[in-house]
């Protein structure tokens, strides 16, 4: 199932890329390097961020960030 067919919608696609984004800036890395890591090297994007939309994107930017950093920890995802 390739990424187009697990985002339903304009807002979750603009949730990954916000999620994307606001990860990089962290990292002080570029965003492709990010959705490599999120969803080519894992299924943290399609497996963890879009099916916790409704919950995630009621959170500030700060928790969201650190949720994904220590998913990205707990699956060995490193950057």
């Amino acid at each position: 199932m390739s990424d187009t067919e697990i985002i339903k919608n304009e807002k979750e696609l603009e949730f990954a890329i916000f999620c994307i984004e606001n990860l990089a800036s962290r990292l002080k890395v570029p965003a492709p390097v990010v959705y490599t890591a999120l969803a080519e090297k894992s299924d943290i994007l399609t497996g963890y961020i879009i099916p916790c939309y409704e919950a995630l994107h009621t959170q500030g930017k700060e928790y969201i960030v650190d949720d994904i950093l220590e998913t990205m920890k707990i699956k060995g995802v490193q950057i």
